[in-house]
């Protein structure tokens, strides 16, 4: 019999941790969790001398001398470019569109063809027309030679009676023939005529069918595709086109400002203005009042004035419906009347809206010196467009700080974007 063997204990005992092996552990793991805030307060330190050593980046613009003249600007005034020669070219009848000869930027001469529409039905009737007038000639011919052998009848039966062979009612159906034939041919003559007229008619709708342009000028839209129906009214149901297209005389843009009534007696005619339009502001375009409306906008308490630009043709990129921003000037006084009265403050440079800045009641610019900037006070008047005047604080050519941080200080280097 096999004794038993006693199955084998689990000695807990080699899982114990020696004290040494303990106390090295607790105390690596200590020095570590003493590291970490070490680590982050020089992480710190670090990107706060980074930030403070980097450069706030500035953009700078200068300062430009005011017109010669000294002329102000007395008011400012937004509109838009509108061309006195704008019109949306129309059928004059109802048709269905077989031909477009343009395309949007399209220049024009006057007279040019654009659009032609069906005329299969008004050139049928002007040939109608045509032959009615062809017949009625036919028959003026055949009344004319029917009249010929009447007259010689009628000189045969004068001569007969005159001898005494033939009877007066034999000369008087003569002259009846002949008279009646001249009745004809006068009647087939009113004829030619109304059928000329007809044509006329028939030719005026074959050429209402083409559609030529009123005026030399660019195409601004095209409304109408091949295959539409266009006509002169709206038929109103979406189907059909009222207009062809729009041309504009570019020759022909000026400026259309609003000012309020309030100040409309600062502005006359022949006034010189400055205009700037807003997709470019950096432009100046010198321009002067054509016309003030007389009449006022009783909903917006505003008068309309016409501007004309000075050479025009030298800014091809003024297009209509631009934005466009005005200054309207003083006019500028002879010298001899100007003694004994007393001028406003006269500007000294003008500079962009965006260079001046505000503190309390305080107006401020910072300009740059050796790549510092410096804090300086200044002294502003008139508005005209996007530049502000400057009475004192600002000589013409200094460099002005336009875009940067807001907490730039006086004396903070800075760096100028290209």
């Amino acid at each position: 019999m096999a004794t038993p063997t006693n199955p084998p204990k689990h000695d807990l005992g080699s899982l114990r941790i020696g004290d040494g092996q303990r106390k090295g552990s607790g105390m690596g793991k200590r020095v570590m969790y003493a590291a970490i805030p070490v680590l982050i307060f020089a992480g710190i330190v670090a990107a706060a001398y980074a930030f403070r050593s980097q450069k706030p980046v500035v953009e700078v613009a200068t300062a430009s001398k005011p017109e010669a003249g000294g002329r102000q600007a007395l008011l400012n005034a937004s509109g838009y470019i509108t061309p006195r020669r704008r019109a949306t070219i129309a059928a004059k009848i109802t048709g269905r569109v077989t031909g477009v000869f343009f395309d949007e930027g399209t220049r024009v001469a006057e007279g040019q063809l654009l659009a032609t529409l069906d005329d299969a039905d008004v050139k049928r009737s002007l040939d109608s027309a045509k032959a009615d007038r062809d017949a009625s000639q036919a028959a003026i011919a055949d009344f004319e030679v029917q009249l010929k052998n009447a007259q010689i009848e009628l000189r045969r039966a004068e001569q007969l009676k005159a001898a005494g062979v033939q009877t007066q009612e034999a000369l008087d159906n003569a002259m009846t023939a002949a008279d009646s034939l001249k009745a004809k041919i006068a009647l087939a003559k009113q004829q030619v005529v109304a059928s000329d007229a007809r044509i006329a008619v028939a030719q005026q709708a074959v050429d209402n069918c083409t559609i030529r342009a009123p005026f030399a000028g660019i195409v601004v839209s095209k409304d109408a595709q091949v295959g539409e129906m266009v006509s002169p009214n709206s038929a109103g149901g979406g189907f059909t086109r009222t207009g062809i297209a729009t041309i504009v005389d570019m020759h022909s843009n000026e400026i259309e400002v609003d000012v309020n009534e309030s100040y409309i007696a600062r502005v006359e005619n022949g006034q010189l203005v400055t205009a700037t339009l807003d997709a470019y502001p950096d432009k100046q375009i010198p321009s002067k009042v054509r016309t003030v409306i007389p009449t006022a906008d009783r909903q917006k308490a505003t008068v309309k004035v016409r501007i004309t630009i000075i050479d025009l043709e030298k800014y091809n990129f003024i297009l209509p419906d631009m934005g466009v921003k005005v200054a309207f000037l003083d006019n500028e006084q002879p010298a001899a009347k100007d003694k004994g009265k007393e001028k406003g403050p006269q500007a000294v440079a003008f500079i962009p809206k965006g260079a001046v800045r505000s503190d309390s009641n305080t107006s401020y610019v910072f300009l740059i010196r050796d790549g510092k900037v410096e804090r300086r006070a200044v002294s502003v008047g008139q508005e005209r467009g996007t530049e502000v005047a400057v009475i004192a604080g600002v000589l013409p050519g200094d460099s002005l700080v336009v875009k940067g941080p807001e907490s730039l200080h006086d004396g903070d280097k800075v760096e100028i974007r290209q």
